[in-house]
This record gives C-alpha cells, structure tokens and sequence, in this order.
C-alpha cells in the first residue's frame, strides 16, 4: 500500500528506535534486519564497507559506505550515531537494476580517537535502510599509528672465529602497526635471498651460519612502519682468524766464513696470518744448528831476489813472488808488483836535467790558482755585505718569538728606529664609498654619502677604537640616512640591535653585544684609499618576511651587514649562531641572502660548496661563519630530511620579583637557542618585573608533527590552587618549527590559599608528544629567593661594538704577516699553511683555503672569528711553534729548508 509522504519521517524514525532497542551485540560482519512481510531481495546490501585504517600524526581517516537500494545511510561509532551534518552523501540509481544507490563518507580525527583512548578501541560501523528493512556493515577499527622510540632488545658486538655461527637478536620498539625489521650491514641492506649465508628469524634476530672475513661489519637494526623508522645501536661484528705456520725454508749458509759458525732456517705465522685480533702462531719461527768452514789464507810475498846487472838501457831491476805463504782457501792474492826496475848509477849512463820551458810551465799554472782564490774571496765579501743589508730590513727578532704577546706593536730600538713601523696607505688621495645601496634598474635612487678625509690617523700607539653610543644625536642620523633607503625600511629604529663603524684598509670589528652576531673585516678586505662606513643589524622575524617552503625552518637570526655593493678585495667573516643539531643524515642546511629586489636566493648549500664559491661556511655546534665577499642580508635555512632532525629549544620559567596579590604566575618561554633570542626575552623579563625561578633547560625538538605539551603536578591542595581548567597546556608543532615566532611561552596560574603563603614546591613538565621532555623541580620561597636572578646577568662582548685597526684583532700585525710569509709557500717537510689547519682541525677545509691567494691568512682570519676576545694566544703560538724545530722559536722554517 502507498504511505503518504509525510509519513517517512515517523516511519524512519520507528525503525530507527527499533535498531536502538534491538542492537545490543556487536557484529564484525554485514547483519540484515528485515521488516516482517518484505521483500528479502529489497534489502540494503553494502558495495563498500568501512575498512580498519591508522591515524597518521595528526591527519584524519576517511570511512566510505555504499549500499544498494538503500534510502538512508548512517554511521555510528563506538555505540554512538554520527551528527548528520558530519555525514557526506552521494546518491545515485544503479546502472543495471534502477535501484536507489547511496554513498556515505565520514572523517575521523586524532582527538576523537584520543577520547576513548585506554577503554576500548575505537570502531565505527554504518546502518542502511530500504523500504525493505535495515543491514548493518562490519566494523571497522581505527587506531592510532606510532612506533616509540625505544628498542626492546638491541643487537651486542662480537667476535667470533673464522666459521662460527652468529646470532644478532634485535627485538623491536612496540608500535601499531607492529614494526617491520630489516637488518643493516656497514649500511647496506642484508637480503638472504641474495645470500644463503644468512637468514632473519621469525623473532627478528640475524643468523649468519658460518662466519666469514667478509662478515666483518657494523650492524643495525631498523624496525619501520607507517609512521617512523627507527635504528638501534649499531653492533660491531670482528671474524677472526687464528695464526697458523708456514713451512721451514732452506738452511742458510754458514755465519763463518772461516771456522765454527752458525746457520738457520724459519718459518712465518702467514698460513694463515692472524686477523682482526686472532691469536699469533705458538712455537719457534727460528732454527739454528751448528757448522764449520775451512779458512781462507791470504797470499804474501816472498822476499825481493837480487838486483841485477845494469842494462844497455841503463836500468837493472829485481823480482819476488806470492809463494809466502800462497793463497788458499779462497784467500786474496798478494797486492803489488812482482817486477821492480829502476836506473842504474854507473858513469857509462847518461841523466838528462829538466828544461828551462818546464819551469815556466810550473810557474804558469801557480799563478792561474792564485787568482782563481783571490776572485773567490772577492765574491764571499760581496755576498756578505748584501746579507747585512738584508738582514737591517727585517722586523727585531726579539717580537717574532715574544709567544704572542696580546700587546699593541713593540717601540723600535734605539739603533735601528725603522723597526717595527707600520705605515698605513693613508697618504693616497682618500675616497669614500658613494651611490646607492643597491644598484636598480628603474632609475636614479637616493645616494649613500660618507664624508671625506682622513678618519684614522697613522698607527702611532697601535689603537683606534671607535666607540658605539646608544642613542645619541650621531647613532640617530646614521639609523635615519639607512631608512631613506627602499631596501632598508625594515631596519630598528633604534640602535640596541644595530653597530656600525668607519674602516679602511687596516680592517677590523663589528658585534652587537650579548647576540652572537660579529663581523669581522680582516685587514686589505678594503682596497687601500677607500673608506668605508659599515653596519651590522640584528633584525626580529616578525619584522622581515622570509619564505619557508615544504619542512624548512629558520635555525638563525635574520642579520644585515651592508652597505651591500661596496668592493672588497678579501671576505669578511659573518658569525652567528644557530638552533639546529648539525647531522648531514638529518638536515639539508642552505645560506639564505635576500637581493636587492626583496626575494629570497639560496646562494649556499652546505656541503655542496665549490672552493672558489662567493661564499663559503665554517659549521659548528651552536654557531656558524661565513666567508663573504658581498655584503647582504642573510640567514641560515635548514629542511628536515628525516623524523630525527631536532632544534635546541632553551626552556626558561620567570615569575614575578614581588607578589603583592593571591595570584602567583609561573611564565614558561620555549625559544630557540641562540644569545640573541635570550637576550630579548631577558629585557622582555626586566620590563615586567620578572626573575628567572630555575636554572634554563635545552630540549631537542624533533621533526615529528607533535605538538609541545606543558603541565604542572604535585601542586600542594592545602596552600595552592591552580586556575587552570584542563590538566596540560599545549603549543603547536608549526608555531615552534618554523621559526617565526621567537617568544612562544605557556603561563600557569597560581593562587594562593593564605596571604602568607610563600613556600612553592610543585613540578612542572615539559615534553613534546612521542619525543623528548624536561622536568623542572620548584622549591623556593616567592618572597626573597633569588638565587637563580644572576643566571642570566647578560655580560657586554669585548667592551665595544665597534673595534677599528690593531686592537680588534688578537693576533699582532706583524707576527701575522711573518706567519703568512712563512707558511704559504709549500714545504716539503710538511710545515706549512695545511699542517697549521690541521693543528687547528680545520683540514676539512683545505680546499677552500688553497683556492686563496693567502690560505694562512683565512686560516688566521676564521682564528680571530671563533677566539675573539677570549681567544688563547698561547695555544695557537704554541701550533705555530710545532711547525718547525722545537728550539728555534715560531718560525725556523726557512726557504732554504723548503
């Protein structure tokens, strides 16, 4: 019969109470519920049903239901309907039957999930209705996917035999979905259907049946699945292989030539040799036994026999032999004539005299030797007085061997007053860097004019420091001519964040105190004749829109130094410091430098630099340099290439100096860790009247998508109360990651039972979800304990912001020029520029050191970057030294040695 329109609504809301009342059992199968007296065939029958899935990090599931014919679809999860506004339908007719076709999607989230979390798992199941009845779907479960960070069990090193079984058992960090195992050898993957040697148990241990050489490795355990992947400890593996004796050799001849002697015979533990710590061959490697050999006996002569009688030639002679005794045995023969002969002295022989011609002869060659030494004598006095007119030019030895002494340049002696003078390029007619900051296209632009003249006076004592003001008449015109400027409008407006100085040729310093933040002008890094009136600017993130794309994240301040487009003949040296936890597995770290038109460049790709770069970068563990020879605005970038890149956050808690009401506040700040990030949220502090309560903590924030959670416990019921109205308080993942916003902080509420309440002991955590966390213990009376306000008593930098010339660097000028001088032309003995970056473990980047004109010079430069003012002079005078003969001083390597 036909049922009014109106009547559906009543209708389904009849069967609907039905299912209420009747559905009590839980059903992981499709279940129909037919209407008495309908048709079985007209029942809903599901196309699609809803599938187990896993939450991911934070992103919802999606559940999809389609059934035919149906009129009505519904979810309903964990016992409860679903709110129809949440439900997505699709309806349609199917193709082949004309019957009404209807598709239901729904979203699930994380925090849903996390609702019912610990009391049972959460499932969701859809319910259809036709005219005919209704029919339930399966249930499908959802849960949510981790892997904790934690192995079970962990693979041990060995060191087992040539031929031994090995076992490596590796239990994994429970996770859902349970964690896949594969095994990792020096890296590379271990597939047993590629070796038959090894095999991975059901328990997730690796079996390597007979050990071989080969089998020597590093091996780790990773377990994965959809959310991480995990790596234990590496377990070192040693096959060793015991010793064994080769076979004996041949008798060797006998040690005495002559008489009794000694020969032998051995063998070498190479049969095989012992490897990797296996025991050496036991026994003798030598054999001797005794011998004789008969002696050799040298020949001598017999005595001389008679002279004879005297010849017509007017000689006689006379003979011996070697028969006193004769050789034998080998022995030598006799050494001589046998045959003697001389001129007879009878007066029937006539004796010719020496002529007058070989006289003059004699006499000739006597005088050639005379003058060949007199002409030789001439060129020794020659030489040596060149020598001593060299030797009057060179610096007093006495400071080249001083260790270093961190003084101003030396007074020159008495009897040689052009000692140690250094003549600045200051008599050339002097120019001043003029034009625009940035050159453009579009047309004229204001011009940056310095003034005209000498602005440093010759060295004389060796000083020259131009002193920062803040805020005075002089700082406020400088900020003011940089503003005019389109590319520096963002700029402070004051001067706490901001130094500049006047330079020349000398070189020298700017900081901004208490940041990090310097940038060192080394000296000829300005062409002589030039001035050059330079910044340094610190800027707020917030301030200065920097692009991030995919995971990148800012790890430094955003720093300008400028003015950019003025000519530098040697990089500067940028330092700043950084957050991130330097690992080349975890992050791809990129030197941002914003161009003149506003956009951002990647110009550096650490790691992937060329020596003869524009720029170049020193990383270290909190801080970075940067070898430039143009100035700009930079910033160091990191992109996370795996859930194990972390950021240093320093976590700091403040509370009110003086509590005058009930209410007690406990501010916690989570910022990144670097000065120039203390030192605001310092000032911030002082401002509201803070005081630091507990000593500063570091907390590694990883690249997991879980956010930061902040709660306080064991607060005491009886004489505190918390305002807070949820148990934890939390900051978002991208608030923190991205690097954006520097002064993220949590306030916890407190309120006092008693006026006269003033002891505080409670705890408080801080922990990031799935990661790492800090556990602060606070005990202290909020009346007069301040034990902890010095922690942060910020100390000035060096004294001033700006150092011009000699005294901004450490190291005297002079005995760096001997040290550039000695040390840049290769040697073969190893004492040069490389064997001094090794001292230093700066050999990684002896590439780029070479591909400079003066590779001590960068050596010494990137020195008085990371040592300055605290460097020890000491330590590097002492590298030097080692160069060359421990008695000689600092420099003995001569060019003659080289």
């Amino acid at each position: 019969m036909a049922v009014r329109p109106g009547l559906w609504p009543a209708l389904l809301g009849i069967v609907l109470a039905a299912w209420l009342r009747g559905s009590g059992a839980q059903q992981s199968a499709t279940v129909a519920n037919p209407v008495p007296g309908a048709n079985p065939d007209l029942l809903p029958h599901f196309l699609v049903e809803p599938e187990d899935v896993y939450i991911v990090k934070n992103k919802p599931v999606l559940l999809v239901c389609k059934a035919v014919p149906a009129t009505q679809i519904f979810f309903k999860c964990n016992g409860e309907w679903v709110r129809q506004v949440d439900h997505v339908i699709e309806r349609s007719t199917d193709g082949s039957s004309g019957l009404p076709t209807m598709e239901v999607r729904i979203n699930v989230s994380r925090q849903q999930v996390e609702k019912v979390f610990g009391l049972e798992e959460y499932w969701c199941q859809c319910v259809a209705w036709s005219s005919s009845g209704t029919t339930k779907s399966q249930k499908a479960y959802i849960r949510i996917a981790y892997l904790r960070k934690n192995f079970e069990q962990e693979p041990l090193a060995k060191e087992v035999s040539l031929e031994q079984g090995i076992v490596l058992p590796c239990r994994p960090p429970e996770g859902i979905p349970p964690a896949e195992v594969e095994w990792l050898r020096n890296e590379d993957l271990v597939d047993p259907s590629l070796d038959p040697n090894v095999y991975i148990t059901r328990e997730h241990s690796l079996v390597v049946r007979q050990a071989r050489l080969a089998d020597t490795a590093n091996y780790t355990c990773v377990a994965k699945n959809i959310v991480a992947r995990r790596r234990s400890a590496s377990a070192a593996v040693i096959v060793y292989v015991n010793g064994g004796w080769s076979t004996w050799t041949e008798w060797s001849v006998c040690s005495a030539s002559c008489g009794r002697g000694w020969q032998k015979r051995s063998r070498s533990c190479t049969n095989p040799a012992p490897l990797n710590g296996g025991a050496f061959c036991e026994g003798q490697n030598v054999q001797k036994t005794a011998c004789a050999t008969l002696c050799p006996v040298d020949g001598s002569w017999s005595p001389w026999s008679k002279w004879s009688a005297c010849g017509l030639d007017c000689t006689h002679w006379r003979s011996r032999e070697c028969s006193d005794p004769a050789p034998r045995n080998g022995g030598e023969e006799c050494q001589g004539a046998d045959l003697d002969t001389r001129n007879c002295t009878t007066d029937l022989c006539v004796h010719t005299a020496s002529g007058p011609e070989d006289v003059a002869l004699y006499v000739g060659l006597i005088a050639v030797a005379v003058c060949l030494v007199l002409l030789l004598l001439v060129l020794i006095l020659v030489y040596c007085r060149k020598k001593e007119g060299l030797d009057s030019d060179v610096a007093d030895s006495s400071i080249l061997t001083s260790g270093f002494q961190p003084v101003s340049i030396k007074p020159s002696k008495a009897d040689n007053p052009h000692l140690l003078t250094i003549q600045p390029d200051l008599s050339t007619t002097t120019t001043t860097y003029q034009g625009s900051l940035c050159p453009r296209q579009d047309g004229p632009s204001p011009k940056f004019q310095l003034t005209n003249g000498h602005l440093l006076s010759p060295l004389g004592g060796g000083r020259h420091t131009l002193h920062h003001s803040s805020p005075t008449s002089e700082a406020e015109e400088f900020v003011s001519r940089l503003s005019t400027q389109n590319y520096f409008r963002s700029l402070p407006r004051g001067t706490s964040n901001m130094t500049y100085g006047t330079f020349n040729f000398l070189g020298g310093r700017l900081m901004i105190p208490n940041t990090g933040i310097s940038l060192l002008i080394p000296p000829d890094a300005i062409p002589r004749g030039k001035i050059y009136e330079i910044y340094l600017t610190l800027h707020k993130p917030e301030d200065v829109r920097l692009p991030l794309a995919g995971c990148q994240t800012l790890l430094s301040p955003i720093v300008s130094c400028g003015p950019p487009g003025v000519l530098l003949t040697r990089p500067v040296i940028l330092a700043m410091d950084h957050c991130g936890e330097p690992s080349p597995d975890s992050w791809s770290l990129r030197l941002k430098k914003q161009s003149c038109e506003g956009s951002w460049e990647d110009v550096l790709h650490l790691g992937e630099e060329a020596p003869s770069h524009l720029y170049y970068c020193q990383l270290e563990a909190s801080a970075c340099y940067v070898f430039t020879e143009q100035l700009g605005r930079f910033a160091l970038v990191g992109e996370a290439l795996s859930v194990a890149a972390a950021k240093r956050l320093k976590l700091l808690l403040f509370a009110p100096v003086a509590c005058t009401s009930l209410e007690y506040n406990i501010r916690v700040y989570c910022l990144h860790d670097t000065h120039d990030a203390l030192k605001e949220v310092v000032q911030l502090e002082k401002q509201l009247g803070g005081q630091l309560i507990q000593e500063p903590r570091v907390l590694h924030f990883k690249d997991s998508y879980h956010n930061l959670r902040l709660s306080i416990h064991d607060v005491p019921s009886s004489l505190w109360q918390s305002k807070l109205l949820v148990s934890y308080q939390e900051i978002p993942f991208y608030h923190i990651w991205n690097g954006t916003q520097q002064y993220l902080h949590c306030t916890f509420t407190l309120e006092r039972v008693s006026p006269s309440t003033s002891d505080l002991a409670c705890k408080l955590w801080v922990w990031q979800v799935e990661g790492d966390g800090q556990s602060f213990n606070i005990n202290f009376n909020i009346t007069k304990d301040t034990r902890f306000a010095e922690l942060l008593a910020l100390e000035s930098e060096g004294g001033v912001p700006a150092l011009v010339g000699p005294s901004a660097f450490k190291i005297p000028f002079l005995i760096r020029q001997k040290i550039i001088s000695s040390l840049d032309p290769p040697c073969n003995r190893g004492a040069d520029w490389r064997t001094l970056a090794q001292k230093l473990h700066l050999d990684s980047h002896l590439s780029f050191f070479a591909s400079k004109p003066s590779p001590t010079a960068m050596i010494l430069n990137l020195w008085e970057a990371r040592h300055f003012p605290n460097g020890n002079l000491s330590q590097l005078a002492a590298a030097v030294a080692g160069l060359g003969q421990p008695d000689a001083g600092l420099f003995t390597v001569s060019e003659a040695e080289c």
